[in-house]
């Protein structure tokens, strides 16, 4: 990730008054996002992750139930 980016988050994570994630965490935060957009449709990305953090679901464990929902039909 950019170092920008990783400067942002961990200045708005101060904000928030929690630590920003680990690089293993935003690699699974991407993947989660990756796999909702393709899943659904791009909006489906951040949505789904400020899903995962409401119902204060890991993101690994978030992660695989998005992939078991992209492969059950409707």
């Amino acid at each position: 990730m950019a170092t920008g980016a990783l400067e942002w988050l961990t200045r708005y994570a101060a904000e928030l008054g929690t630590d920003p994630p680990s690089d293993p965490e935003i690699e699974t935060l991407l993947a989660l996002a990756g796999e909702a957009a393709h899943a659904s449709e791009r909006m489906a990305a951040p949505i789904a992750c400020w899903l995962t953090a409401r119902a204060g679901v890991a993101p690994q464990r978030a992660l695989e139930l998005a992939r078991q929902l992209a492969q059950t039909p409707p």
